[in-house]
């Protein structure tokens, strides 16, 4: 079974959760793609995901596989690494992985300074098409958990572009490189990747050793 996590301000049927769960259930994969923003997006938690998805995990006697979509990246992380013998495998794409002071400023574009003095900003949530409010307890409950030591074993594939602006490919690269479980693909390509999706679902597809279609 394959979970989905999109990512933040973002929603179950965003672009890249759509063209990648129609080829992996038209390849026979069982896919959940839960929405993160339940039940409400303003008191967003890393907790609250990470219990979304635990819950999701426990549910099954399936074997599962996380793909992870930028925060969705950040949360598939430190589920494996709490569920480590029920993760067989994960998949990240363009993932947030360093919630440092220096990895990571306030969505939009503000200082963490400013999010945290007004208790929450207001950013373009594209699931919704609108203007919405985040709380600052989104950051503070992420700083909790460190994605960047997470000690996981299993099999590892990362799709990166390199011209991506809301997540450092260098965070990135350094995040891979010190795990030989992993393997990652640097693109020609920004924080969406929709340009690379037809190269990320073959190689994908390859990872998870599933069949082509009409093979």
């Amino acid at each position: 079974m394959v979970i989905y996590l999109h990512g933040f301000a973002s929603s179950s049927r965003s672009g890249k959760a759509t063209y990648l769960g129609d080829r992996l259930r038209a390849s026979g994969v069982d896919v959940v793609t839960p929405d993160l923003n339940l039940p409400d997006f303003t008191t967003l938690t890393v907790t609250r995901m990470l219990d979304q998805v635990g819950r999701l995990i426990e549910a099954t006697d399936a074997p599962v596989t996380l793909f992870g979509s930028s925060l969705g990246g950040y949360v598939a992380v430190n589920a494996a690494a709490r569920w480590p013998g029920r993760v067989d495998n994960l998949v990240l794409l363009a993932p947030a992985l360093d919630f440092s002071d220096q990895g990571l400023g306030a969505p939009g574009g503000g200082t963490l300074a400013d999010w945290k003095a007004a208790g929450q900003i207001h950013v373009f949530h594209f699931g919704y098409g609108r203007m919405m409010p985040i709380g600052y307890a989104l950051y503070e409950d992420a700083r909790r958990y460190d994605a960047m030591r997470a000690d996981i074993r299993m099999p590892i594939l990362i799709f990166q572009g390199r011209r991506d602006t809301a997540v450092s490919p260098a965070s990135v690269e350094r995040w891979a490189s010190s795990r030989p479980n992993a393997t990652l693909h640097l693109l020609d390509d920004d924080h969406q990747l929709t340009a690379s999706l037809p190269f990320i679902w073959e190689q994908s597809r390859a990872f998870l050793g599933l069949r082509s279609r009409g093979t």
